[in-house]
């Protein structure tokens, strides 16, 4: 960890030092490379320096106060590699919080992250090619999200179009790392639910129109539309699409879960449709992030990844902590089962839990996260699992329609197969 010393501005009496503060008071950085130029990418971002903040308050981290040093990946690859090279070769950080979009996380990881020992934790890059990667040994145990792969979005897509008895969907998908991969998911798994697939189309994104894409999806007569994109892009194809007579029928992929893709559309366009997305179980950290988040920012954390960034953030500070002062990237990676030990000290996920871990890290001990979207556990690939939600737009934002357990997940998933 690269470390900014107060030393030489006290020694040379440019600072006072308060009553009880240490000598080597200090500054370590962490780099965070998330979408801020797209109105659902700022709150993701925000709800990172929350949890920053509060550890901040407990102390910071491994002996330093935490400084995320953010830039914006405008969701685009080369953009976010980019950002992530000048936040490890200029600003040396050690943790990488991001990206977002599996197509921005994945030249990250095998170009920057991976390369330069940075341990890499993202809220929301679903694709299962992290999985083969990690499986493939190519991952070097320093890649990590708190987001459930594609596989459970997929597959709660087909069981809105199985429950709905919709007998056959097209699909418009974007055209990158994350929406291949839905793509690919979502066709074996409507047809395991009996669900024909009558076109499935790729998106690219800044295009103009979208008329040529939508008009072949539309060609093919589907019952329903599913929508694997992003807001920009989505609510363009959505216009188009109704505007050439397309169903109000649409089962939308959490990507879509924001108002600006509500608002372009219009909700009065909106209300046949239903997304997908992984949700927090049903436990006590859980509600409690919720009412921390209300009272920080005044509103509700409905927006996609919120919950799974602040435990992003707020695992990477762990293993920070359990890893110790001057930690290598690969050493704070290890540290992060230490962090997420089932039998571990049960800690909660605010500055006083933060606090306390300190104690037991410091006595040896190994931690029980319990955070927003519960006892976070990892598996060899950084991946988890989680349960599902299955929402509607209102007025007001989201409305949750139906919870799927994480047993009722596991459940559906091996129907399927």
């Amino acid at each position: 960890m690269k470390k900014i010393l107060l030393t030489t501005l006290l020694a040379a009496g440019y600072l006072a030092l308060p009553s009880g503060a240490s000598a080597q008071d200090c500054t370590t950085k962490i780099g965070a490379v998330l979408p801020t130029s797209v109105d659902w990418g700022r709150p993701i971002a925000e709800t990172a320096q929350f949890a920053v903040d509060q550890v901040n308050e407990a102390g910071g981290a491994a002996g330093c106060k935490i400084d995320m040093v953010l830039r914006d990946t405008q969701v685009d690859p080369k953009v976010g590699v980019d950002a992530a090279k000048a936040l490890v070769d200029l600003d040396g950080v050690d943790v990488l919080l991001g990206a977002v979009s599996s197509g921005v996380s994945m030249p990250i990881l095998t170009s920057v992250t991976v390369p330069g020992d940075v341990m890499q934790m993202s809220c929301c890059s679903s694709s299962t090619a992290f999985t083969k990667l990690a499986e493939e040994g190519k991952t070097d145990g320093l890649w990590f999200r708190t987001f459930a792969t594609t596989a459970v979005q997929s597959a709660m897509g087909a069981k809105i179009a199985r429950d709905k008895g919709y007998k056959s969907i097209a699909i418009l998908y974007k055209n990158d790392d994350w929406g291949q991969d839905m793509a690919r998911l979502l066709a074996a798994d409507f047809k395991a639910a009996g669900v024909d697939v009558t076109a499935s189309v790729a998106i690219n994104d800044g295009q103009p129109s979208y008329r040529a894409e939508v008009t072949e999806a539309l060609a093919s007569q589907p019952e329903a539309l599913y929508l694997a994109l992003y807001p920009n892009e989505g609510s363009s194809a959505v216009r188009e699409w109704l505007s050439l007579g397309g169903t109000q029928d649409m089962i939308l992929a959490n990507s879509l879960k924001s108002d600006e893709f509500r608002d372009k559309v219009g909700l009065q366009y909106l209300g046949k449709a239903l997304g997908t997305d992984t949700a927090s179980p049903r436990v006590a950290s859980a509600d409690a992030f919720v009412e921390a988040y209300k009272k920080r920012f005044d509103s509700e954390p409905n927006g996609p990844g919120l919950a799974n960034s602040y435990d992003a953030a707020m695992i990477a500070l762990l293993a920070m902590e359990a890893a110790g002062a001057d930690a290598s990237g690969a050493e704070i990676a290890a540290a992060v089962p230490k962090v997420t030990d089932p039998k571990g000290t049960p800690i909660t996920a605010d500055t006083a839990g933060f606090a306390s871990a300190k104690d037991v890290l410091a006595g040896g001990g190994t931690v029980m996260y319990q955070g927003a979207t519960g006892n976070v556990r990892f598996d060899k690939n950084g991946d988890v699992s989680a349960p599902a939600v299955i929402w509607s737009f209102t007025e007001d934002g989201i409305k949750e329609d139906e919870y799927v357990s994480l047993e009722q997940v596991d459940q559906f998933i091996a129907s399927l197969k």
